[in-house]
């Protein structure tokens, strides 16, 4: 018989009463939390451990949480929101150009947390995008790209590329449907499951990080995640070279 595996947590902040009450309200949904009150604690727990999330927030004794994430993305794509006072438009910018999936200000509503927590989750998840009818394949195939979605992986010329969940959803979510344009709106919506907020730079920014990691690898795959201007983006097909 099968059993479902609690999905596991971290919260890394150094408030003992925000770190409770997501303990407190995390719990509740059946998440497995753990904790970490200054970031050395809390990257090294990100290293040496599993976890399917992590709630980072950026102003952290020892290490904050621009360095932790940044540091984190050179080896593990765990899904990553991060937790700040700070609500200025180019600190969400520089949130998501190091690689994190989400982003709240505080103060937050518990509920909005667990609400992103799962959508993150759930985008994430190697199943989220099975739904769709006109792709009897869970492997993509290009002439120069793989897409293995059971995998949750990307390969370019035979070389794995590393992407964080949301980097690989948005790709994978493009490519399975290729030369249709999708606008800004769609994607964040259906991507970030983001229906009455977010910001439309998120988009942008997510493509701007996948183009260049398909870039260190290959020139030609880069240009299949096309702008199309005013519109939005699309995945080309067919050969680039």
């Amino acid at each position: 018989m099968d059993i479902d595996i609690p999905k596991r947590i971290l919260v890394v902040d150094d408030e003992d009463r925000i770190r409770s009450l997501l303990r407190l309200y995390l719990e509740r949904e059946g998440f497995d939390v753990d904790e970490a009150a200054d970031g050395n604690y809390g990257y090294s727990k990100i290293m040496n451990n599993e976890y399917d999330l992590v709630l980072l927030d950026i102003m952290l004794p020892e290490m904050d949480g621009w360095e932790i994430c940044h540091k984190v993305r050179e080896s593990k794509s765990l899904p990553i929101i991060m937790l700040t006072a700070k609500g200025e438009e180019e600190n969400r910018i520089q949130g998501f150009e190091i690689g994190a999936d989400d982003y709240i200000v505080k103060p937050f509503s518990p509920r909005e947390v667990i609400m992103r927590v799962k959508a993150l989750l759930k985008r994430s998840s190697a199943t989220a995008y099975l739904t769709t009818d006109n792709q009897s394949s869970n492997v993509l195939i290009f002439p120069d790209m793989i897409i293995d979605h059971d995998a949750h992986s990307l390969q370019i010329n035979g070389q794995e590329v590393n992407l964080t969940p949301k980097e690989y959803d948005l790709l994978y979510y493009i490519a399975k449907r290729p030369e249709k344009v999708f606008s800004r709106e769609e994607l964040l919506k259906e991507v970030w499951n983001y229906d009455f907020f977010g910001d439309l730079r998120t988009v942008d920014t997510h493509v701007k990080r996948l183009r260049e990691k398909i870039g260190k690898v290959s020139k030609d795959a880069e240009q299949r995640i096309a702008t199309v201007w005013g519109v939005g983006y699309k995945f080309k097909l067919g050969n680039l070279k």
